[in-house]
């Protein structure tokens, strides 16, 4: 299989959804739009993934590409071929198809409890993750559910925590990619602007990717899998 990913900002780690495309021996076309490089035009690999960035999903005037990339997104489900967008990439989804995005609305940072609908019980994706996880959040953005989708995952913050559209293009707010050692780094990395989404993070770190990261690793990995499996 070849997947085309679509990185938003300069550190963007690949995480659990990484670990299940290489499992699969996935052959891996990557686009890193955010740096000048233009979009492919064509609908040539197998799937597409957007991964996550800085940017509002509206914020054509800093990154003009984002236009150009709803519209890939909903190219590939058009196709029906898996589409997964991650954090803003769900934003970009959900605008993609019509839905509103409101920003700055809803933040959230760190492991954070999700819920399933009864949608997402009986989704194909979704269904391996238990009725309520912990899951890695980073986002001030939300968006509205855009008519063609159905509510798989509910938040307290951000209602609108997963959807899909078709037969397998998913959008999650949440960073299910996320793994402890992604966090570590984001935490290394970002030292400021997670400082400012949760003052004293790293003094709570160590003690919460022990309580409550080791299952979100493991259910990011099992819905990346999951999700891999419909190629």
């Amino acid at each position: 299989m070849r997947v085309a990913i679509v990185e938003n900002t300069h550190i963007t780690h690949h995480g659990q959804v990484g670990v299940a495309l290489h499992e699969r021996a996935a052959l891996i076309d990557l686009w890193k739009p955010w740096s000048g490089q233009p979009l492919p035009t064509d609908i040539d690999a197998d799937a597409l993934v957007v991964f996550g960035g800085e940017q509002a999903a509206t914020d054509d005037h800093t990154h003009p590409y984002l236009p150009d990339l709803a519209r890939l997104m909903a190219a590939y489900t058009g196709a029906d071929k898996p589409v997964l967008g991650i954090c803003l990439g769900s934003q970009l989804l959900a605008r993609a198809f019509g839905a509103e995005n409101h920003l700055g609305t809803a933040p959230e940072f760190g492991w954070v409890d999700v819920g399933l609908t009864d949608q997402g019980r009986a989704d194909p994706v979704l269904s391996v993750l238990p009725d309520r996880f912990p899951i890695f959040q980073w986002h001030s953005d939300t968006f509205t559910l855009p008519e063609c989708a159905v509510h798989l995952a509910a938040g307290d913050s951000a209602r609108h925590q997963a959807f899909r559209i078709g037969r397998a293009t998913y959008g999650t707010q949440f960073h299910f990619e996320a793994s402890r050692a992604v966090v570590a780094d984001w935490t290394r990395s970002f030292p400021d602007a997670i400082e400012r989404m949760s003052p004293g993070w790293p003094a709570r770190h160590q003690h919460l990717a022990a309580s409550q990261g080791v299952a979100a690793d493991a259910h990011g990995l099992a819905l990346a899998r999951a999700w891999v499996g419909l190629i």
